[in-house]
């Protein structure tokens, strides 16, 4: 089972937008995330994320790349900065089907420590907006290893 975990876009800060949006830049990295995940035989059957606009635009872009018909599941609690990785360690231990997860720092680089290494420090990965991580688990002994990390700097083959 993969789990392709994302770091939202770039977005706007708050004290211009509350919603923070996506800036333009933002929005190119994550489809050109999405198109790079695209090329590379990414699929995935369900997509989570958080109920943040940024999260949510995220992980729109990135579904029309690498799901066919999954449903986006929004959560409200449970990806945010300062949530428990508990309940989503929990779910993921669950999870049978490739899975994308979007959500935020610092969240995913605890999370993805946690699955590694059974807690959340130190931090084996430290994302950037736009960055992907893959972690793959292993089907008899259920232990997740880091299969790949793409920052958003690799994909911007047009700048400098």
């Amino acid at each position: 089972m993969h789990l392709y975990l994302v770091q939202h876009g770039e977005a706007v800060p708050e004290d211009i937008d509350v919603n923070r949006p996506l800036t333009a830049t933002g929005r190119g990295d994550v489809e050109r995330l999405a198109q790079f995940m695209q090329e590379s035989g990414v699929r995935v059957d369900r997509v989570v994320c958080s109920d943040k606009l940024r999260a949510r635009t995220s992980a729109d872009i990135l579904a029309a790349a690498v799901a066919d018909a999954a449903a986006i599941q929004v959560m409200e609690k449970g990806l945010l900065p300062k949530d428990s990785t508990e309940g989503l360690v929990d779910k993921a231990a669950e999870w049978k089907d490739h899975t994308l997860v979007v959500g935020h720092q610092p969240f995913m680089s605890r999370f993805v420590s946690r699955l590694v290494l059974g807690n959340e420090h130190p931090l084996v990965v430290d994302f950037v907006p736009g960055t992907a991580v893959c972690l793959v688990r292993r089907t008899v002994t259920g232990a997740w290893f880091i299969n790949w990390m793409v920052p958003p700097e690799l994909l911007r083959r047009d700048q400098p």
